[in-house]
């Protein structure tokens, strides 16, 4: 065991004794253990960190990004608001392919190339 795990033991030792952890919320209670076995295991700290800080990795931000637009979509009526949305959906998915490292869609990359010069 290290010095810094000692030292953080007598003080955990020390609260105990003195009653400092009775009557906490959900005491007596199991604990909810989130499955993290897909994050590297070097990762797992800063994450779970990140997490209960509020922030998402760039690839959940933009999942969840992409799960809004895709409810905008179900729900728009105007021609103009849905191409502008359908729009920010495949830069989002493009955005979400290139954080993964995939490959861009060529068949994607070929009609949206055709589109554009049709529209020059």
């Amino acid at each position: 065991m290290l010095l810094i795990d000692k030292i953080a033991e007598h003080y955990i030792q020390e609260a105990q004794e003195r009653g400092e952890f009775d009557n906490l919320p959900g005491a007596g209670k199991p604990l909810m253990m989130e499955d993290d076995s897909m994050v590297p295991e070097d990762l797992r700290a800063g994450y779970r960190l990140l997490k209960n800080a509020g922030y998402l990795p760039p690839d959940l931000q933009l999942h969840k990004e992409i799960r809004d637009v895709e409810q905008l979509l179900a729900g728009v009526q105007d021609a103009g608001e849905y191409n502008q949305a359908e729009r920010r959906l495949r830069y989002l998915r493009l955005r979400l392919n290139q954080c993964r490292g995939d490959s861009i869609d060529l068949v994607t990359e070929r009609q949206y190339q055709e589109k554009l010069l049709q529209k020059l």
